[in-house]
């Protein structure tokens, strides 16, 4: 029915939203997570096996973060009889955009990103200097390169069952789909 790309700036709330989507039955991967992306050598094209963590300075120049088309088509043959979410951001987006039916973009301010790269426990990933650095750096731009892009732009410092519910409403505005769940806005916090 429909593959949906729920991306955004580290912090943002992918894998957060992704997890309500999945405890509420969606298909919903991380690209992290579940293999989709990796960690590539921008110069030579190599994957990094054991990447540093933290990243040493200057590191983020040469690598990036980079999705695996090969995969995200496996789950657009997968995903032709449901709705699908696939949760996570790489720098080579452009790459696969022609896979998604739908681009949804979680957004935060600078005061929610800092806090939540600082406290979070999924990952260490904006602990480092030079990794916040680039979290922070991104921010302003995410929300103005994907509203021209066409994507559905949403606040995720709101609730984050506000958050997953207007998720679900681009969807069914674009699928006229049924929303399931349209009343469970039981999930607490924010995204």
């Amino acid at each position: 029915m429909a593959l949906v790309w729920v991306t955004g700036n580290s912090g943002a709330g992918k894998s957060t939203v992704g997890g309500v989507l999945r405890a509420r039955g969606y298909v919903a991967l991380d690209a992290d997570d579940d293999g989709f992306s990796r960690w590539i050598d921008r110069a030579s094209g190599e994957v990094v096996v054991d990447p540093p963590d933290p990243v040493p300075e200057g590191w983020l120049d040469r690598y990036g973060w980079a999705i695996v088309r090969e995969r995200v088509e496996v789950l657009v043959e997968e995903s032709r009889s449901q709705v699908a979410f696939l949760c996570g951001s790489a720098e080579n987006e452009a790459d696969v955009r022609d896979l998604f039916d739908l681009t949804v973009c979680l957004v935060i301010d600078e005061d929610t990103l800092r806090h939540r790269l600082a406290t979070r426990t999924t990952n260490t990933f904006g602990r480092h200097p030079e990794e916040l650095a680039a979290a922070l750096k991104w921010n302003p731009l995410l929300q103005s390169i994907y509203e021209s892009s066409g994507a559905t732009v949403i606040n995720a410092s709101r609730p984050l069952a506000e958050v997953v519910g207007r998720v679900l409403d681009a969807v069914q505005e674009l699928t006229g789909a049924a929303r399931g769940c349209s009343s469970d806005r039981d999930g607490q916090g924010s995204a």
